[in-house]
């Protein structure tokens, strides 16, 4: 390991500042360079449908720079980049049915978070007037949520502070925990917050097992992808409301499809791989 052509980081609070700065400092590149257009040539980039993904594209790429320029070639003296190996067609059949079974178990807790009430109701009818922003064209909603999200934020979350902290000489359970639960926090509500850290974990579970980002990011583009076709087709991100069914065979379903394939992945076919 000590001589992987991969670079053995750390992550810290040090790196969690600066991937913060840095998302900042891309984010303001975007909202100057959108003042000046409006200046110039007086129209409004911001009322573009697809200004949010490119605002949130670039507050990414400007972490992600940050981290690799401070952290990474600074005391590793390699530049960041991860292993991007594909895996053996089994591990494709045990992963995706697990993160099936977890989606049915997060919308069934989900679930369970009100919508109504003093706090919750207000704060749900702002959520789903954003969500109805965001999806106003599906075309920049697939870009955003099937293809720029899943690899934007397995790079930072799973690639950058899972594996740091893991380097750092975290146990691997705490350090997929800690990146899940940041993972839910940065989404920014009771209900994605839930879904995240839970998803999070089977996330972190594969990149860890693997050794390949690659894996993380096309079941994090399977989750999006089978919610944004719901919406779509569906109106309603729920399994249970799309195909009005209860939310407890949801449950059901879910806990079989994740114990079982849990325990080939874990046990059974004892997978993991090693990053050369």
């Amino acid at each position: 390991m000590e001589n992987s052509r991969y670079p053995k980081f750390t992550f810290t609070w040090v790196g969690a500042v600066t991937l913060v700065v840095g998302l900042f400092v891309g984010t303001m590149a975007v909202s100057l360079f959108s003042t000046f257009w409006k200046v110039v040539f007086k129209e409004n980039l911001e009322l573009k449908d697809w200004f949010l993904m490119v605002a949130n594209s670039v507050g990414f790429v400007g972490a992600i720079a940050f981290f690799d320029f401070f952290i990474v070639r600074r005391t590793t003296q390699k530049r960041l980049s991860f292993n991007l190996s594909s895996v053996n067609f089994s591990t494709y059949l045990i992963i995706f049915p697990m993160m099936a079974g977890m989606m049915f178990i997060s919308e069934f807790i989900t679930s369970l978070i009100p919508v109504s009430g003093p706090f919750f109701g207000d704060f749900y009818e702002y959520f789903t007037q954003l969500m109805n922003q965001l999806t106003d064209d599906p075309v920049v909603m697939i870009m955003m949520t099937v293809i720029m999200a899943p690899v934007f934020e397995e790079i930072i979350f799973r690639g950058i502070i899972q594996k740091g902290l893991i380097n750092k000489g975290m146990a691997p359970w705490k350090a997929i925990l800690y990146a899940s639960i940041i993972f839910g926090i940065v989404h920014g509500n009771p209900w994605q917050f839930i879904s995240a850290v839970m998803l999070g974990c089977v996330l972190g579970l594969v990149y860890h097992k693997t050794t390949s980002l690659l894996m993380p990011i096309l079941l994090h583009a399977f989750n999006n992808l089978t919610l944004s076709l719901l919406f779509i087709y569906g109106k309603n991100e729920s399994f249970a409301e799309v195909f009005k069914v209860s939310e407890w065979l949801i449950l059901a379903v879910g806990v079989v499809l994740f114990s079982l394939f849990y325990y080939f992945f874990t046990k059974k076919y004892k997978v993991h791989y090693s990053e050369m």
